[in-house]
């Protein structure tokens, strides 16, 4: 019989956690109070930024983020072809255009050089994903992006906690974006965060997140005020206090996670290079990696078929192993819509073929990763063409 489940990733919840839920239940502000500026105050000195602001989910948190940067109809946003689909569904949302860059081939991160080859007048974005925790190469996207009135983003969902060039993630472009979905570095249950160090930017994001409101009810309760105006229209995008608590009692214990992580994927590292057939993907030098996901390559002539029956054999050993991502470029929406299609971006759709996502996260134990090791080891040699 197969051991309990193992998912590719989860929530880590402890009692600390649930006193600091139960203290906001009992208190007087269940949303928009001071949790929620605790929590942003507290964010931003993690990230090494001044401003961050708290919203409902990574999703939101993009749209936000892109709303800020000037994003609307008739421009385009440049972002990878491998990712989450609301990298790109958030410029689609403002009536601008996603543009799909291709990744490199060896780190899946967003390629510069492809960027560079969709850069047009019309580019009002471009957005850096860093691909199960790693920083993409910041440096050379802020010299292709100087110029032109284009600004960098970075969707860090994946990346909290990780660094690059001595500077942490949520302080490397113009804006970050953060999800804290239980699978992500820290939960809030379901939530996200801007982080920036422009304050006109971060000022946009808060009154799109209140629905085109230039105050929230805890700000004109403290100036004895009840009037308010709608200066744009905006969106439903608050944080409660609730999910703030939560999260800022994970963030306190997210270095720790980091480096569980960070250990258990030197172990998957040191495992799987003596295993034919099957490879991490590359790391970039002078990046601290947060191991959201530990991702690997299926090397064989025919590594879909491959993938497809090691996905098969680990799942039906407990593993829940995963696919991350079908190429956004690849979804009917955007080629019905956009007119996209294979051959767009060759990198993204051969690595689609060939990954695979393992299970890697804070509430693995030594001898879960072992587990892992052991069924992938012994999968790959059954398999072997």
């Amino acid at each position: 019989m197969p051991d309990a489940p193992l998912s590719y990733g989860r929530q880590s919840v402890d009692d600390d956690d649930v006193a600091a839920v139960v203290e906001v239940l009992r208190s007087d502000w269940l949303t928009t109070g001071p949790r929620v500026d605790a929590f942003e105050a507290a964010f931003a000195a993690f990230v090494g930024c001044r401003h961050a602001v708290a919203v409902a989910s990574g999703t939101a948190a993009l749209h936000c983020a892109y709303h800020a940067a000037g994003v609307g109809p008739g421009d385009e946003v440049v972002v990878p072809a491998l990712t989450f689909a609301a990298t790109a569904n958030a410029a689609a949302y403002l009536g601008a255009r996603p543009v799909f860059a291709d990744v490199d081939p060896a780190t899946l991160l967003l390629d510069p050089a492809s960027v560079e080859a969709r850069l047009s007048e019309r580019t009002r974005v471009v957005t850096a994903v860093d691909y199960a925790g790693q920083p993409c190469d910041y440096a050379a996207l802020r010299e292709l992006t100087r110029h032109g009135g284009v600004s960098l983003l970075a969707d860090a969902c994946h990346a909290l906690g990780g660094s690059a060039d001595g500077r942490p993630v949520g302080s490397l472009a113009l804006a970050s974006t953060f999800s804290f979905h239980p699978v992500k570095p820290i939960t809030s249950a379901e939530g996200g965060m801007v982080a920036s160090d422009d304050g006109e930017l971060a000022a946009r994001a808060r009154v799109f997140r209140n629905h085109g409101i230039t105050s929230d009810h805890r700000q004109r309760e403290e100036r004895g005020a009840w009037f308010y105006e709608m200066v744009e229209l905006g969106y439903n995008y608050r944080l409660s206090d609730l999910h703030c608590a939560l999260g800022l009692s994970q963030l306190r214990k997210l270095p720790a996670w980091v480096e569980h992580r960070r250990r258990l994927a030197r172990r998957y590292d040191d495992a799987f290079a003596a295993v034919p057939g099957i490879a991490p993907l590359a790391r970039r030098a002078d990046t601290g990696h947060a191991f959201h996901l530990y991702v690997v390559r299926l090397t064989s002539d025919q590594p879909q078929e491959h993938r497809e029956r090691l996905f098969q054999r680990l799942r039906a050993r407990g593993l829940g192993v995963n696919v991350h991502y079908v190429p956004v470029h690849l979804h009917p929406y955007y080629r019905r819509t956009f007119g996209t299609g294979p051959g767009l971006c060759p990198h993204a759709e051969a690595a689609y073929r060939s990954i695979l996502t393992l299970p890697l996260h804070a509430a693995m134990t030594d001898a879960d990763g072992e587990r892992v090791i052991d069924e992938v080891t012994a999968a790959m040699r059954e398999l072997a063409p």
